[in-house]
């Protein structure tokens, strides 16, 4: 369905409501082309590609809000853009739900260098999409496409992306790590919080939503993942997986969970991939959920490690940039190695949390490698004592299991950058107050033992890399998330 075009500004109007309901969702047709086949960065080595990109207001939204879509165009000219939900749509990977435009594109201004290395735009909205009833919870991808002026142009694309939220109970709860795709994100040229000329990791440094996510700049050459943040390199095989095996899952946003009642209103709280840069209100939030019976799920790494307060934008939005204060637990454990600058806050420790926290040296790779085969988690999979999955340690983890009642280690090795600075890291699982338990899988690269959907690419790190699905993993997620949903 079209929206109306008015002074080049798409109005979508709002559908009627339907159920909201996983595995019906996923019955529908996929799209067969929704991935980035004509991308351009500015120049070689470069993070943007100006000739189409864009933001949104919001990193996540509910039906009945207002969504509005920053677009830049240089040179100038039309473009058209596909919203997609992502999912599993048959093995497709997406669904689109609507189109919109052409409509004019212009350049917009390059925001001037604030204080912290601040780079935060004031762009004029191109279009506006009052989020439809019937659009279910989930990640939305929107693909901009130049529309050519000749016969000979070429066209250019890259995306925008967004969260639709809901309020309704679920049994699991998916937190994208955007705070940690903004910390990272460079746009226009070399502005993230890692590069400040004093230390990748110097002391108040902020990082806007208000501006088009660059090219992935880690790891590997990713262009295609020039608008998505990180959620196609670290969240989309796990996000890709739970839709097809029909779980029924929820969507929020880092920013959501500044609200005491999000992880209240699901069973499992899930962290996944890269989950670097928490506020506090997060963390108070998170280990008050496992106090009220919450299953907690770190399918991550690194996580819950930078402290990051949210602050409003320049217009007054509300969490819109975030801002480098400090380290959960502050500087411990060989970490004064790598930070050379005071910090202005600390947070309390993450593995009080989580069970485990980031260990120095924090970058490396090794296999996974099961400890205590008789544990319920394991159950299915055939492991025993020693029995490995390849490369899927990586390229950040935890360790330094914490002290607690019931904590159990369930795998445990050494990561290495390189065969050089090894780093011990220890999966842990501990048990909550009410039947709900915590399990800390350990690594970044979990999800992609789970599943290679359309559009991801498997990374690589420190002369290591993971091998792409295992089916052992798949039972040991199986197993976690039955387990919790079990618990009455």
């Amino acid at each position: 369905m079209r929206g109306t075009t008015r002074r080049d500004l798409l109005v979508v109007p709002v559908l009627a409501l339907e159920p909201n309901n996983v595995s019906r969702e996923n019955s529908r047709p996929g799209a067969p082309d929704w991935q980035l086949t004509r991308v351009r960065l500015d120049k070689p080595g470069a993070y943007r590609s100006s000739r189409i990109e864009g933001y949104c207001s919001h990193q996540s939204i509910e039906a009945g809000e207002t969504l509005r879509i920053m677009l830049s165009a240089n040179p100038a000219r039309r473009a058209s853009a596909e919203i997609f939900r992502m999912g599993y749509y048959g093995g497709k990977g997406a669904r689109l739900v609507q189109t919109f435009g052409p409509v004019s594109c212009k350049p917009q201004p390059e925001p001037p260098i604030e204080d912290r290395r601040l780079r935060q735009c004031q762009w004029e909205p191109s279009l506006e999409l009052k989020i439809p009833g019937n659009w279910p919870s989930g990640v939305y991808l929107g693909r901009l496409n130049t529309v050519p002026e000749s016969r000979n142009e070429p066209v250019w694309q890259s995306y925008v992306i967004f969260v639709v939220r809901d309020r309704r109970k679920a049994d699991v709860l998916f937190q994208v790590s955007d705070n940690t795709w903004a910390a990272y994100n460079r746009w226009p040229d070399n502005y993230s919080l890692y590069t400040d000329p004093r230390h990748p990791w110097a002391p108040d440094v902020a990082a806007s939503f208000d501006r088009p996510y660059a090219k992935y700049p880690q790891i590997f050459e990713q262009p295609n993942s020039a608008g998505s943040g990180e959620f196609l390199l670290w969240e989309y095989p796990l996000y890709y997986w739970l839709e097809r095996e029909g779980y029924d899952v929820t969507y929020v946003s880092n920013s959501d969970l500044l609200r005491p009642e999000e992880p209240l209103r699901a069973r499992v709280f899930l962290s996944v991939g890269h989950d670097e840069y928490w506020d506090r209100r997060q963390y108070d939030n998170a280990l008050g959920s496992v106090k009220s019976g919450t299953t907690h799920l770190y399918l991550s790494g690194n996580s819950v490690f930078g402290v990051t307060p949210f602050e409003p934008s320049a217009s007054g939005q509300p969490n819109r940039v975030i801002t480098r204060r400090g380290v959960y637990g502050g500087v411990y454990g060989g970490l004064d190695q790598f930070f050379k600058y005071p910090f202005s806050q600390e947070g309390p420790s993450a593995r009080d949390l989580m069970g485990a926290h980031t260990v120095w040296p924090f970058n490396g790779g090794g296999d996974w490698i099961c400890t205590r085969p008789n544990h319920w988690a394991f159950a299915g999979t055939g492991m025993k004592k020693g029995d490995a999955v390849p490369g899927l340690i990586g390229w950040e983890f935890h360790g330094d299991p914490a002290p607690k009642e019931g904590l159990e280690v369930l795998a445990a090795g050494t990561a290495l950058r390189g065969g050089d600075d090894p780093a011990d890291w220890t999966a842990t699982i501990y048990p909550g107050p009410k039947g709900n338990f915590v399990f800390n899988a350990a690594t970044i690269f979990w999800s992609q033992a789970l599943s290679a959907p359309p559009g991801h690419m498997l990374p690589w790190s420190h002369w290591s890399r993971p091998h792409g699905p295992d089916a052992r993993i798949e039972r040991i997620t199986h197993n976690l998330l039955r387990k919790a949903l079990s618990t009455k």
